[in-house]
């Protein structure tokens, strides 16, 4: 009985927060902002870009379900190069105190540059658009993989390294045995934090660049001044970012549950 009333409450109180945001969008829409498009309107015009979410009619007019997809490509991308850089030097920062106090202040200097800082470095180190993105978000993603990975390492109890000299393993197996183990519920929280940045990078990355995505979409219709379109952008990317929380966190939970 009480677990199908926490159900039942699940529905309805998310239900009622957007029926709360709607209510408010439409009174400001109506009374304050005159060039915010009513609830009933943004749906009207972005309808053909939701019914149709695959359709591509040119380079900037596609559905939005295909701007996601090019926008995610780009992210994975750069995630996943993030996650190559990332998870090693954290390694290294929680293993090493020498290398860690060399780093920490580089890093804690580089961590709250902002991606509108990094990507015109990027176009100048590349000369182009797509590995310039990919550098962004990279650098912009990878530090929550660094600080975490590293806090996870220096977490490791002294024990665990004492079982791993008495039983001789060596460093490879050191690694996979003791140290990646102890650490990883640490390192997966990173991991997840990285993945929030990276989406969010993408919306910056793809409107100053005016690719082809969620954010290349966004910049168009601003400067056309649909706004209708703007706020579509807006839930796409928000939706996007609760998806890929909600799976990471699936994910992370199914890795503590082994």
């Amino acid at each position: 009985m009480s677990r199908a009333k926490v159900d039942w409450m699940d529905v309805l109180l998310p239900a009622l927060g957007i029926g709360a945001v709607l209510l408010l969008w439409s009174i400001t829409a109506a009374a304050w902002a005159k060039n915010l498009p009513a609830p009933s309107r943004t749906w009207e015009l972005s309808r053909p870009y939701v019914l149709s979410p695959l359709a591509k009619r040119g380079e900037m007019d596609q559905g939005i379900v295909r701007f996601a997809l090019y926008s995610l490509a780009l992210v994975a991308q750069g995630y996943f190069l993030a996650l190559a850089i990332g998870t090693p030097l954290g390694f290294l920062l929680g293993r090493s105190r020498l290398f860690s106090r060399g780093l920490d202040p580089i890093i804690q200097v580089l961590r709250p540059v902002s991606p509108l800082a990094w990507l015109p470095l990027g176009l100048v180190l590349f000369e182009r658009s797509r590995p310039a993105a990919l550098f962004t978000i990279a650098i912009c993603a990878m530090w929550p993989t660094v600080l975490n990975t590293a806090a996870g390492v220096r977490a490791i109890p002294q024990d665990y390294l004492n079982v791993a000299s008495v039983l001789q393993l060596s460093p490879s197996k050191t690694f996979s045995r003791i140290l990646l183990p102890a650490a990883l519920p640490s390192m997966f929280t990173g991991f997840r934090l990285s993945l929030g940045i990276a989406w969010l990078v993408i919306v910056a990355v793809e409107m100053l660049t005016g690719t082809p995505g969620v954010g290349g979409f966004l910049w168009q219709e601003y400067n056309s001044l649909v706004y209708a379109h703007i706020l579509l952008c807006i839930v796409t990317i928000g939706v996007v970012g609760f998806v890929l929380d909600r799976l990471m966190g699936a994910v992370e939970a199914r890795l503590r549950s082994v």
